[in-house]
């Protein structure tokens, strides 16, 4: 089997085209082994669509599919332009979560950056799903091995809970992240974003991804998180994201609509025998 391994700021994904008779979810868990496979956050696959230009699926790496994925998609949008599978600098790409339209920035015939539609942020508890008597969960706080957190949740494709922090601590991240994660509060379970504000402009990220762990950067979590972020009035609606290898731009418009962007790279392509 073929295969492109690709990234947006770390957080890596391979890439594959649709076969027939194969358990994705089997495949994923493989494939994104760190030490026994390729070695990736999520698999993605690309699939025709009778609704839009094309379709993407995500699966975890524990096998799990995603509704959707922010850098995922930035990376798919880049695989199937520059192989002119969908070549057009504005796509519709079908997922779980709904049709998402990527646009395409093109420097010496290659793809360098991308901006994504995200989508509007849901805030009503029952469709992130929360377990909760009120129609919003935000900033509510939450007692976990007895101490309080004030939770903020609200789903990007996917379902979100922000915790903002002093100082962004890893062994916290990887200590709070799965017993957030896997709450009684989240009857789908959530990711969790450790957020700290900079400044009205900036803000600093890290995910416990659902499904995954501990990854370099999430996109929807960048869009979560900015969001959180103004809702609170702790910034402005654009916010650059940091991660640990660089920043994305996530502009909350007016309309309540979502964009993401930044840059993606190819790393390498390959073949293996699944």
């Amino acid at each position: 089997m073929r295969f492109t391994k690709m990234h947006g700021l770390g957080n890596d994904f391979i890439v594959i085209e649709a076969l027939e008779n194969v358990d994705y979810s089997g495949l994923a868990v493989k494939l994104c082994n760190r030490h026994f496979g390729i070695g990736a956050d999520g698999l993605l696959v690309v699939e025709p669509s009778g609704i839009a230009d094309i379709r993407m699926r995500i699966f975890n790496a524990d096998g799990s599919e995603a509704e959707m994925c922010g850098n995922g998609s930035r990376c798919f949008a880049k695989y199937v332009y520059e192989r002119g599978i969908v070549p057009k600098e504005k796509m519709a790409v079908e997922t779980l979560a709904g049709i998402i339209m990527p646009e395409i920035s093109i420097k010496n015939g290659k793809v360098k950056s991308v901006k994504v539609y995200m989508g509007n942020p849901i805030f009503e508890a029952s469709k992130i799903p929360v377990k909760s008597d009120k129609q919003k969960f935000i900033d509510e706080p939450v007692k976990i091995d007895g101490k309080v957190y004030k939770l903020t949740s609200l789903r990007v494709g996917v379902p979100h809970t922000i915790v903002f922090v002093e100082s962004l601590d890893e062994n916290m991240t990887k200590e709070l992240g799965p017993k957030i994660e896997k709450s009684s509060l989240f009857p789908q379970s959530t990711n969790v974003d450790f957020v700290k504000v900079e400044d009205k402009e900036n803000i600093s990220v890290r995910t416990w991804e659902r499904g995954v762990g501990l990854t370099l950067a999430c996109g929807s979590g960048a869009c979560a998180s900015a969001v959180a972020s103004a809702v609170l009035g702790k910034t402005g609606r654009k916010v650059n994201v940091h991660f640990k290898a660089g920043a994305l731009l996530v502009e909350w418009r007016e309309d309540n609509s979502i964009y993401l962007s930044g840059g993606v790279e190819e790393v390498f392509i390959g073949e293996i025998d699944i």
